[in-house]
């Protein structure tokens, strides 16, 4: 008796081990992120100034190079921070506790009233910003709870959420906003997109492969033949398409879904 034959090692396994599928981050501008949270910030505010816009690539939203002077000693703290719309340089950023409610000024998002649209948002105070970063993405806040001392936001996907109120966010939407409007109508254009990002296109389909790379490959005709939902504990090389869908198919009519964004 031989030894059992097993399928291939599948795409979705090898990305796990990184190789070719590193992000390409060389020539990236480094991390985007509000100043660390400081005695200044919790009491007063402290005022920087943008130096410089730029394009980080890989990225749809411009980043800032905002100066602050630094708290204790004399010399300056340049942060890189993800540029609002209506960010310019030159332009003087205000960041704490007694800051004006300004586009592009950071505060505690207890102290915003409700309705304030905002974004690089904290998830838990001092994390330096996690939610709402990617170009034309924002939230609003919803309501305040004083007695639990959270504030309920609604995500840019529209789900809510409630976060601490001492967490600080930018005010105004992330620049670059409007990129996915234009079609990229050529594949040269898609691979310069993607060129900066890492290695995810062009994608071959698993229909289109053999028995041996994907689940959904091989027959006569391109189709899957089963299923292309999997459940969770689907072994590593068989866990390909709808992983642990909890509903497929389209979304249709519209009443129900208006009734979820109202909650």
């Amino acid at each position: 008796m031989g030894t059992p034959k097993m399928g291939r090692v599948i795409r979705a396994q090898r990305k796990g081990r990184g190789s070719v599928f590193k992000s390409h981050n060389r020539t990236r501008k480094g991390a985007a992120k509000l100043r660390n949270l400081d005695y200044a910030e919790r009491h007063g505010y402290v005022k920087g100034i943008v130096k410089e816009i730029l394009h980080d690539p890989g990225r749809g939203a411009p980043l800032a190079k905002v100066v602050f002077r630094h708290p204790y000693r004399y010399a300056q703290v340049t942060e890189t921070m993800i540029a609002v719309e209506g960010t310019y340089t030159g332009q003087f950023i205000y960041a704490g506790k007694k800051a004006q409610l300004k586009i592009g000024n950071v505060m505690a998002v207890g102290s915003l009233p409700e309705g304030t649209v905002i974004c690089n948002v904290e998830e838990k105070a001092g994390d330096r910003g996690k939610i709402g970063r990617a170009s034309g993405d924002y939230c609003t806040i919803i309501s305040h709870n004083v007695d639990t001392h959270t504030t309920r936001i609604r995500m840019p996907s529209g789900c809510k959420k409630s976060i601490q109120s001492d967490a600080r966010a930018q005010i105004g939407v992330v620049a670059g906003g409007g990129r996915v409007d234009k079609p990229i109508l050529k594949a040269g254009r898609a691979y310069h997109k993607y060129k900066v990002k890492r290695n995810s296109w062009p994608k071959v389909r698993g229909v289109a492969m053999n028995p041996v790379d994907h689940p959904h490959g091989g027959g006569a005709h391109q189709h899957v033949g089963h299923a292309t939902t999997v459940k969770r504990d689907s072994p590593p090389g068989k866990k390909v398409g709808l992983i642990a869908a909890r509903r497929t198919g389209r979304l249709r009519g519209g009443q129900g879904v208006l009734a979820k964004s109202k909650e």
